[in-house]
This record gives structure tokens, C-alpha cells and sequence, in this order.
């Protein structure tokens, strides 16, 4: 929740408001085959991928170093579906979606549409650690040192007062289609606070570096991997601990967010019959460095994903060569 992806220099993924409010797949139909794959003669030779994009830039990092070895080793086209995390889950079962990269929980989901509906199937861990979180900027842990245990958030909340916020702290959010239990908390936790969403993944990277940048108050629900980290100095807030159950009903959450192992989800059809390609996604497997580099050349260093993605496989041959078909 994922779970997280949006900016002008920063790779905008395009998550609608009104596919996180339940658009149906049918409704994206911005597919369309990555550029190699369309120029090459023989790349569909294999068959074709069909892999969802989610709304953050790890995501796509992810997707992109996939793709790339999709097409450029094994023969597929990859056609990327821009969609929000649940109808992307829809997408499994409709036919539209093969491949979700990169899954942050979504236990119910998991429930649904591979339990009840027998569509889906787990594709086993990415190999990436997802944190998930409140954080403030580092300037202000060291000038308020107490900020950073929730219990004393509304003796600051004036500090967070904006436009939107009704008078109250804003606690900023990113696309309201990204994991998250941050209104259930404010609530949970009787603090004085207004969720706010930003929008997407890059409004919450552009509050960041500005809060950092001028000193400006923020607090705002953010994730790990993510480049942004390498730049930016965030400090996390202590909410309850996290432990097992408590975050079962989703109106009645007061704890933290569990740790996240990041794992692979793919439709039961593509496991059944995609052959090589579906070796190469269930193999895939690599580190929150891996993805931040190559999701920081993406975003910051003017690559396209498919560049970004060919520097990276050219770089790191041993550790792709290991999740090849044998």
C-alpha cells in the first residue's frame, strides 16, 4: 500500500482520482507496446506480456528492468497498462492484466482474487523492503526533538495548518489510491489533524524537497525504497507498534503499518501458460539499492525507463544471468 508511484523533471505515472475511486480496467486504455518491442520485427515472436504500471516510480523501475529483459533476451512485447492497485487486481481477472510487479499487502485483495476467484497467484518476493510511514523533515526532528512520537503531534499541530486542512494540522497524503490507513489513524489516535492528498507521488517528493528546502513545517506519509531518500533527510514519526491484527479492520487501525516484504502477483493464466516469461517474473528478485538506482536515473537524470533499465542489466549481468530461464 504502493503501498505506493507524480511532477514536471519527475516521471508523472497518471493515476486518476477517479481510477482510485473504482474506474474498471476497460476505462485505461492508454496500453500500448514498449518502444523496443514496437521496433523490433521479432519481438513478439514469444508472445506478449501484458504487465500493470502503478503510480509510483519504484514501481516502474521494477516493471522497466523486467520488461527490458523480456523483450531484449527472451523475445516477448511488453504492453504496460497504466492503472491504480485495485483494478489492476481487476485486470486479472477480466484478461487485461498479466504481471503486478511490485505488490505492497493487500490482504483483502490477495483474499478475493486468488482465494475466492482462483485468478490470480502469488509470483513469490521481489527481494525489496517496503516501509511505509509518517515523516517529517529532518530539520524539524532536530529543532522540535518530541515531534516525532505521535503523542505529541497535537501540541504541534498548529504548525501544520494550511488551506485545506479546516483549521486543523494537515497531514499530507499522496493519491488516494495508495495503501493507506492515514484518516483511520488521525481518528484512532485523537489527534488534530486533516488528511490531505496531495495527488501522487511526485506532489508528495515536491512538498518534501520544498518543506526541506525552505523550511517549511510538513507532515506527510511517504515509503521505502525510494530514491527520494538518497536526497532528502526524513525522519519517521513513532506511531503505536505495529503487531499482528491490529490493523485487521481497517476503520478501527491505531498501530503502525507492518513491514512489507514486496512480492509478485500474476494471473493464474500467465502462470499456467506463460511459459518463460513467468520463470523470468517468479526468479526476479533484487534490493532497494537496485531500485533506487534505477528508479533515480528515471526520474532525476533525464533517462527514459527503457534507457534507465539497459544500464542497469548492462551493469549488473550476474545478478539478471540468475533469474533467466534455464
Amino acid at each position: 500500500m504502493k503501498k505506493l508511484r507524480l511532477i514536471a523533471g519527475v516521471l508523472v505515472l497518471g493515476l486518476s482520482a477517479a481510477a482510485c475511486g473504482g474506474a474498471k480496467v476497460e476505462d485505461n486504455s492508454a496500453a500500448a507496446p514498449s518502444a523496443s518491442a514496437a521496433g523490433s520485427a521479432g519481438a513478439s515472436a514469444a508472445g506478449t506480456v501484458k504487465m500493470a504500471i502503478n503510480g509510483w516510480v519504484g514501481y516502474e523501475a521494477s516493471a522497466a528492468v523486467v520488461s527490458y529483459l523480456l523483450e531484449h533476451e527472451l523475445g516477448y512485447k511488453v504492453e504496460k497498462v497504466t492503472l491504480a492497485e485495485e483494478p489492476s487486481w481487476q485486470g486479472m481477472e477480466s484478461g487485461d492484466v498479466d504481471v503486478i510487479i511490485e505488490n505492497w499487502g493487500h490482504p483483502d485483495l490477495k483474499k478475493k482474487y486468488i482465494e475466492e476467484k482462483n485468478v490470480a497467484v502469488e509470483a513469490g518476493s521481489t527481494g525489496n523492503k517496503g516501509v511505509i510511514g509518517w515523516y517529517v523533515p529532518e530539520w524539524m526532528a532536530q529543532k522540535y526533538p518530541d515531534i516525532t512520537d505521535y503523542k505529541n503531534l497535537n501540541k504541534y499541530a498548529d504548525l501544520f495548518k494550511t488551506s485545506e486542512s479546516d483549521g486543523k494540522g494537515q497531514m499530507l497524503d499522496g493519491d488516494p489510491s495508495f495503501v493507506t490507513n492515514d484518516e483511520a489513524l488521525v481518528k484512532n489516535l485523537k489527534l488534530d489533524y486533516k488528511v490531505v492528498y496531495a495527488g501522487s507521488e511526485a506532489a508528495l517528493i515536491k512538498a518534501a524537497k520544498q518543506a526541506t528546502e525552505q523550511k517549511k513545517p510538513l507532515l506527510m506519509y511517504f515509503y521505502e525504497p525510494q530514491w527520494l531518500f538518497n536526497q532528502v533527510k526524513l525522519v519517521k514519526v513513532n506511531l503505536p507498534a505495529y503487531t499482528e491484527g491490529c490493523d485487521s479492520d481497517p476503520k478501527k487501525v491505531d498501530c503502525d503499518y507492518p513491514p512489507y516484504d514486496l512480492d509478485k502477483i500474476v494471473s493464474k493464466k500467465f502462470a499456467d501458460t506463460g511459459g518463460k516469461a513467468y520463470e523470468l517474473v517468479k526468479a526476479f528478485q533484487w534490493t532497494n539499492d537496485d531500485q533506487n538506482a534505477v528508479a533515480d536515473d528515471i526520474t532525476n537524470n533525464g533517462m527514459s525507463a527503457e534507457d534507465a533499465a539497459k544500464k542497469w542489466v548492462e551493469a549488473n549481468t550476474a545478478k539478471w544471468q540468475a533469474w533467466m530461464p534455464k
